[in-house]
């Protein structure tokens, strides 16, 4: 019996494979244009590890929208760079191909070419707004794509690990602290 209703979901095969090739063009682009441009070269930025020069710009307006609430307005550019230090430490951690994705990722957010129609931020993630910060992670994270909605959740997850794993975020959320012996 097949469902007449208007507002049925046309999840097809074929719309699926649209997304999906669309998503791995996207990328792919985002890749080759990130190599060509020298953007993605593997060279971090001095005093980090895995983190390069085009990443800090995205981090350092992106950690402070994310950490709104949680740390008090003076003390949040020592908190922004600490979790940055953190997020360098977790990815120098991850496996190749993990931390190899998460780099395309940043690429993606690095170029104009595609921070633009992707994130809504057209100029420089250091000219970016909070509100325009915020407007950016709502949309992904409400995309109809699943590769913009993974990507907020990587964005999420990479941002919120590496805070929450600092001593100086413990007492905001009443955690003692790893048990003593």
């Amino acid at each position: 019996m097949n469902d007449t209703t208007p507002d049925a979901p046309q999840l097809s095969r074929r719309s699926l494979l649209k997304v999906g090739l669309m998503g791995t063009a996207l990328l792919g682009t985002a890749g080759l244009t990130a190599t060509l441009s020298g953007c993605s070269a593997g060279t971090p930025a001095s005093g980090y590890l895995i983190l390069r020069s085009s990443d800090l710009p995205f981090f350092r307006a992106l950690i402070p929208v994310m950490l709104d609430g949680a740390v008090a307005s003076e003390r949040m550019p020592q908190a922004v760079e600490g979790t940055l230090r953190s997020i360098d430490n977790g990815l120098a951690h991850f496996s190749p191909e993990m931390r190899k994705l998460t780099v395309q990722l940043f690429d993606v957010l690095a170029l104009t070419i595609t921070r633009g129609p992707l994130t809504g931020i057209w100029g420089s993630w250091e000219n970016a707004s909070a509100d325009a910060v915020r407007h950016f992670l709502e949309r992904w994270q409400n995309s109809s794509l699943s590769l913009l909605r993974m990507g907020h959740a990587s964005l999420l997850q990479l941002v919120m690990m590496a805070w929450y794993g600092r001593p100086e975020s413990w007492a905001h959320c009443g955690y003692p602290g790893p048990p003593t012996v």
